[in-house]
């Protein structure tokens, strides 16, 4: 099972860093969430069901920060054979004034029946607010 959360995890991923919606949404199960602890003003603490989280991600994605590759991406397998944790540094760029962006990222995810319950974004936040009040983004 560990095996095929990490597949799930990294197609995520993967859907999440080209900006496909579709596929993104297709792997998280029906009443899986997303959720930031760690955010800034103005960004949702959790959006919750397949809907949700496609609505959310139509309206957000590719208007703020489009991402160009996802770095140094380690993914760590636990003991728990659902639970699977990420990190990685997103670069892209921020969308309204085509400076650099990155920004570190620590996920955790729940896997169930090859579907995402749970995605937890650890997100540093700093890069984001940054962004959101017009400067750069940096780690």
């Amino acid at each position: 099972m560990a095996d095929r959360a990490r597949e799930v995890v990294e197609r995520i991923l993967r859907a999440g860093r080209k900006g496909d919606v579709g596929a993104f949404v297709e792997l998280m199960a029906p009443e899986g969430y997303i959720e930031w602890p760690f955010r800034p003003a103005g960004v949702p603490g959790r959006v919750r069901g397949r809907a949700e989280v496609r609505r959310h991600l139509i309206e957000t994605a590719g208007t703020l920060i489009t991402f160009d590759e996802y770095r140094d991406v380690v993914i760590h397998e636990t003991l728990d054979p659902e639970v699977v944790v990420v990190e990685y540094e997103a670069v892209g760029s921020v969308v309204a004034t085509a400076e650099p962006f990155e920004q570190t990222v620590i996920a955790v995810f729940r896997v169930q029946d090859g579907l995402v319950v749970s995605y937890r974004d650890y997100i540093n936040p700093l890069p984001l607010m940054q962004a959101l009040a017009g400067g750069a983004g940096n780690r």
